[in-house]
């Protein structure tokens, strides 16, 4: 009955491969590579059933797959597995596993947000989650930079060629800036807010990102999520607010 009773040994081989799967799922899922994992493992089964089935010419077609599947592989996910080694080597992915660490940008964006509500500074700030916004990056500048409280406040100072649109936060980083973002056409939000916030509104009715609004004329803060609009939240408030969606 032994054999069935797991080691300590076995219980780490399993975690660790669960967390490298999971990884690797979320970054197939982020980058749009699962529509390549989908291909691959379509031709896999199409192989297996003609070789069941003894299809003697689609069998040996295939199986120039079956002999060079690792090659394959590789250059097709190259840009994926080489995310994924630099997101292993950081301390940060280890923690998440158990979930037991605030997210290393909460401070400088809630310190930045903050700031700009207190200095009546407009801003518009998306948190992207699992459906990338690669689309509507194409329109902005990327930067792809480490956030930080001076670095925010010089984006959205009015005196810089930057402020105008969007910022886009990716994997915990400051990704784009200046994004173009479509306007929520809800008739009840535009008789009451301006272009930031109808921006804010439209970029979470078609994806699962997360939008902070700093408002220009009363430094209120809002934030929007699946199309719905939230306004006057505290500093407190919107920490949670983060964490909650984020996770």
């Amino acid at each position: 009955m032994n054999i069935f009773i797991p080691k300590v040994t076995d219980i780490i081989d399993i975690i660790i491969v669960a967390f490298i799967l999971y990884r690797v799922l979320l970054l197939l899922t982020k980058s749009g590579g699962y529509q390549m994992l989908i291909g691959v493992l379509a031709i896999f089964v199409i192989y297996v059933s003609a070789t069941l089935l003894k299809l003697n010419m689609i069998t040996s077609i295939l199986s120039v797959f079956k002999d060079y599947w690792i090659i394959i592989f590789i250059v097709l996910f190259q840009h994926e597995i080489r995310t994924l080694f630099v997101r292993l080597s950081q301390t940060h992915d280890m923690r998440m596993l158990f979930q037991s660490a605030k997210k290393s940008f909460y401070s400088p964006l809630l310190n930045a947000v903050s700031i700009m509500s207190f200095r009546k500074i407009g801003a518009l700030i998306i948190i992207e989650n699992k459906r990338n916004l690669d689309n509507l990056i194409e329109s902005g500048e990327i930067i792809d930079a480490q956030i930080s409280v001076k670095l925010l406040l010089t984006i959205f100072n009015n005196k810089t060629i930057l402020h105008d649109g969007a910022v886009i936060v990716r994997n915990e980083r400051l990704y784009a800036v200046k994004v173009v973002l479509p306007l929520s056409e809800s008739v009840e939000y535009a008789q009451k807010h301006g272009t930031r916030h109808l921006a804010g509104v439209g970029v979470t009715e078609n994806s699962d990102a997360f939008a902070i609004i700093v408002s220009e004329e009363t430094g209120k803060i809002s934030i929007s999520k699946n199309g719905k609009l939230q306004t006057g939240l505290s500093i407190d408030e919107l920490s949670q607010r983060i964490k909650d969606e984020t996770v």
